[in-house]
């Protein structure tokens, strides 16, 4: 309980939080993981803090690794795409990218896989981001993401740690590897209430800048930034201790979400912003090698509507 009375970024709370945990009883559960899971559930339901939390790992941990440091990461990163789910040119030259996690660039080559998807879906007129499945990650990845998103290096996040005084800025990489889907054309951004931490992030990014349009319905809404701490060989802790900062608004999303522009049933989210992006293909002419592309987005957009 020291780790959250001298790191948790509200003390009134941890406060709290520490009183909850002393009268709770835990004294039957000899599984680890279940104690993992009981003491999680007893601390969030202080003030649903989803990155608050105790988390059992299925590997041994030393006095100076945590689970995020640790070779499984690496090979998680490997074995799921590097969190790029799918990458596809769909009917009518528009991409579609579906991110699932945002691992630190430096693993197991996460960052050349991500310049690689970006520079799949850069010749498309436009981009649907799938975000509905995103469980967060490090804001590395996103700032290398989205620095093929605009033109000009942008400011996309300050995180801030009170007990410290402390704020890092997160901007676009001021270069990235060309081609680009640069600045101007449009990104439909899929969200819902499975999108969470590090995907929230990139959808608000991205909403307060204009850079995009939201559909579906509100995220999860856990905004709080934290660092694993080692508590035992095989548990470890999250102990939220800075909170992001949009530098455009000031606004952020723990405990609300982020708000879609369109409100749409997730399920359903795919589908609204596959037709915005057709009808904007079938806006741009029908000259020369454009006919081609408006004769797909055309029959797409028919099938689309037919459903």
């Amino acid at each position: 309980m020291s780790q959250l009375t001298e790191h948790y970024l509200h003390p009134d709370v941890a406060e709290r939080i520490c009183a909850r945990i002393r009268s709770a009883d835990y004294r039957d559960l000899v599984d680890e993981r279940e104690f993992a899971d009981a003491v999680t559930e007893d601390m969030q339901s202080v003030n649903g803090d989803l990155h608050l939390f105790v988390r059992y790992s299925e590997e041994e941990l030393t006095e100076e690794s945590t689970v995020d440091e640790s070779p499984l990461r690496a090979d998680q990163a490997v074995l799921t795409g590097h969190g790029f789910a799918k990458v596809e040119r769909l009917p009518g030259n528009i991409a579609l990218l579906d991110i699932r996690k945002f691992y630190d660039p430096t693993v197991a080559g996460a960052g050349a896989a991500a310049i690689a998807a970006m520079h799949l879906v850069a010749g498309a007129d436009a981009l649907v981001l799938d975000l509905r499945n995103n469980r967060g990650g490090e804001p590395e990845m996103n700032a290398l993401v989205s620095g093929f998103l605009f033109d000009e290096r942008t400011h996309l996040v300050d995180l801030y740690f009170p007990a410290a005084d402390r704020t890092l800025q997160y901007w676009t990489d001021s270069f990235v590897p060309g081609p680009i889907f640069g600045g101007t054309k449009p990104i439909y951004v899929l969200i819902g209430g499975r999108t969470i931490s590090g995907g929230e992030g990139m959808a608000f990014q991205l909403q307060q800048s204009k850079r995009a349009t939201l559909i579906g319905e509100t995220t999860a809404g856990a905004g709080n930034f934290h660092y694993p701490l080692r508590l035992t060989a095989r548990l470890l802790s999250a102990i939220p201790s800075g909170y992001p900062v949009d530098p455009v608004s000031g606004g952020r999303w723990e405990g609300v979400g982020v708000l879609p522009d369109i409100a749409v049933p997730p399920e359903q989210a795919f589908d609204v912003g596959y037709r915005l992006s057709l009808e904007h293909v079938l806006g741009l002419g029908e000259e020369g090698a454009r006919r081609q592309v408006a004769e797909d987005a055309r029959t797409a957009l028919t099938r689309l509507r037919g459903r």
